[in-house]
């Protein structure tokens, strides 16, 4: 299991880009996609904002936030391969006040979205009627 995980990159060097880890621990579904977030700035390692070609390492402590959640890990591993996601867990650890406060977050988003209101869809025909009469538009 532990030789899985330390599948490093294809010169065997040991250096894995910051990007690609990204992609391999399945926080972004693509590789542009976790160059684009540390290009805006949301992903910092250490504290620092760092461009997507850094080499992560062990120990590195990550700040992320991804859409409106926020992670906070520690790096355990190194992978350029992206693996089902039980492997990819074990690349990180995340601090257990960052899980708390993304549950609590995402629980906050599901309640504000059971409280919009939503429309029942295109209006019927008299409905239509009624709204034309309201305009003025006969």
């Amino acid at each position: 299991m532990e030789r899985a995980l330390m599948a490093v990159g294809a010169e065997g060097d040991g250096k894995v880009r910051l990007d690609k880890w990204l992609w391999a621990a399945r926080f972004f579904k693509t590789r542009q996609l976790a160059h684009e977030a540390l290009e805006l700035g949301r992903v910092l390692v250490n504290g620092d904002r760092v461009k997507a070609s850094r080499v992560v390492k062990e120990g590195d402590q990550l700040a992320m936030r991804i859409n409106q959640l926020e992670y906070r890990v520690e790096v355990l591993a190194l992978s350029t391969q992206r693996r089902p996601a039980q492997e990819a867990r074990l690349l990180y650890r995340e601090e257990e006040a960052s899980q708390r406060a993304r549950e609590e977050q995402v629980l906050l988003l599901k309640a504000e979205r059971a409280s919009f209101p939503h429309g029942d869809g295109r209006p019927t025909k008299k409905a239509r009627r009624e709204i034309s009469k309201f305009k003025g538009q006969f």
